[in-house]
């Protein structure tokens, strides 16, 4: 597999862009840019473009910088670095086409535009894709992403890499207190608000529409992308936005641990004595490869996703945030944009370990639900292992639809713009489908229209459900309303109470839980208080 990518890559390099297309000396704020032909007609794609500073030594652990403008011309052909992770080929259910493979370093703030317009005064939608990876890993180069499909059908696309792990989450008190404003953390989504500047600045040179954008991520790009829209430092950078598995009343802010500034700063002065630094500029003359080394995190480290053993997560700094997601849209504070949110039938991989028995079952629900248990039991009844193996499966779908449903039915009490959600179904062929079925990030190539990235069996059907999702989110990007001409209505939340859009198999809108009981019982569940936080995975 790896020879047919790199096979690919350099058929792609090899041919000239066709006569028309912007090709030659795109000119942006930094300097002069060339581009190579894409694998698809029409389509040209500028590659490993710098959008800041190299976040290294002193801007370890800083807001982005301006990158430094270059004289001639800079040659865009290739992927620029990926930010420090653990690579690996896959992990299942995640195969190749998912994972980052190119180098990795400390200087990695690049992104990639596709764009499929012949000059720059065709104003096209703009889609920026964030990638997912529980803020540890990822990259704008993983395969999946490649921006021609969605370029293919109209968009100038844009991807790029923002800081992830401990490099991209460090809060520290000596931080917040070199910060002019008197913040630290969120590292990784401070670069995603340089990629949205650099987006507003430049993309009308490669025919985009600055007025017309649309952020759009899976998972920790769905959380990102939910921060994004609580953030004043992200208005106006954006007018649509697209979460895939991250939007649940139980997680407002997309499956990510928030966490207070004061706590996060003694969190990173403990991570600091764990790697033997007396004070920042030691812990910045400390390489990367040690710094990411595992060490055990003491017993009153606070949560969130980092690395190390610490574990970092999204703060309230009075900057990037100045209150939590749900906060922000209790008060009407959001960038209130259209938003399209949706889940994975099994995004949880329940169907991937079914071992329940109807026992296990019942003492299950006394121990999650409570003084609930007897009314889940009797929405969820099960009288032997098989009915309580479906059962697992059923509630966990149910659970999930009826909590995006919740957050949307919030997100509505202060937005003036209009929701739109769905549930993936489909099993993605390949390796183990029977056991992950529609797994978590299985929805990915086909709405973004990227199966021709991988090798697995796709089927005629296959193609037929890529071509349709991907023109429901091209229709989004482009007028804030997936529908359009040929394709299932879908209507919005407002449109049609307690229901969603099925994708996949069977296109078209489905009561968000089985019955009207179920959908009571989660409405009850929910209404309790429970912590945050949650998965975050890829």
């Amino acid at each position: 597999m790896l020879n047919r990518f790199c096979a690919a890559a350099l058929l792609a390099a090899a041919v000239s862009a066709p006569a028309g297309t912007i090709q030659q000396r795109v000119k942006t704020k930094g300097g002069l840019v060339s581009g190579i032909a894409g694998k698809k007609p029409g389509i040209t794609a500028f590659k490993g473009i710098p959008f800041a500073a190299p976040p290294v030594g002193s801007l370890r652990w800083a807001e982005p910088k301006p990158a430094a403008p270059w004289t001639g011309v800079l040659n865009a052909e290739k992927f620029g670095n990926s930010c420090i992770q653990t690579i690996v080929q896959e992990r299942k259910p995640w195969t190749y086409e998912f994972m980052t493979h190119n180098e990795i370093a400390e200087d990695c703030l690049y992104l990639n535009v596709w764009t499929p317009a012949k000059s720059a005064l065709e104003k096209r939608p703009v889609f920026v894709y964030i990638y997912g990876g529980g803020f540890v890993e990822g990259s704008a180069a993983v395969p999946a992403y490649d921006g021609e499909g969605l370029a293919s059908k109209g968009l100038v696309v844009v991807t790029f890499n923002y800081r992830v792990g401990i490099l991209g989450t460090l809060t520290h008190p000596e931080l917040s207190a070199e910060s002019p404003h008197h913040a630290s953390g969120n590292y990784g989504y401070l670069d995603q608000v340089a990629a949205l500047q650099w987006v507003r600045d430049n993309i009308a040179a490669f025919g985009g529409d600055p007025g017309r954008v649309t952020i759009a991520g899976q998972s920790a790009g769905a959380g990102s992308v939910h921060a994004l829209t609580a953030s004043p430092l992200a208005k106006g950078l954006f007018h649509r936005a697209i979460e895939e598995s991250g939007s649940s009343v139980a997680s407002p802010a997309g499956n990510v641990s928030v966490n207070p500034l004061a706590a996060a700063e003694q969190n990173g002065v403990r991570f600091a004595e764990a790697k033997g630094a007396k004070n920042l500029a030691e812990l910045r003359a400390i390489g990367w490869q040690k710094i990411v080394e595992p060490v055990q995190a003491p017993a009153n480290a606070a949560g969130g996703r980092g690395g190390a053993g610490f574990r970092f997560g999204q703060v309230v700094d009075g900057y990037f945030l100045m209150a939590s997601v749900a906060e922000a849209y209790a008060q009407g504070k959001q960038n209130d944009v259209p938003e399209l949110t949706g889940m994975n039938a099994d995004d949880n991989n329940i169907a991937s370990d079914p071992k329940a028995t109807a026992s296990a079952f019942q003492e299950q629900a006394k121990t999650r639900y409570d003084d609930l248990a007897e009314a889940y039991l009797k929405a969820y009844p099960v009288s032997s292992d098989a009915r309580a193996v479906d059962a697992t499966i059923n509630s966990s779908r149910d659970q999930g639809r009826v909590s995006m449903y919740l957050w949307a039915t919030n997100r509505a009490k202060t937005a003036k713009t209009r929701a739109f959600t769905y549930y993936w179904n489909h099993t993605m062929p390949g390796p183990d489908a029977a056991t992950y079925k529609a797994f978590h990030t299985s929805e990915v190539p086909y709405a973004l229209n990227t199966l021709y990235m991988s090798d697995r069996p796709f089927t005629d059907a296959d193609h037929k459900i890529a071509d349709m999702m991907s023109s429901y989110w091209v229709n989004f990007a482009t007028a804030g309303d997936p529908n359009g001409k040929g394709l299932p209505h879908w209507p919005a939340v407002s449109e049609m109470p307690e229901t969603t859009m099925q994708l996949g198999d069977g296109t078209g809108p489905i009561p968000i839980a089985e019955s009207a009981a179920k959908v009571e019982f989660w409405k009850q569940y929910f209404a309790q208080p429970r912590p945050q936080g949650g998965r975050g995975g890829r």
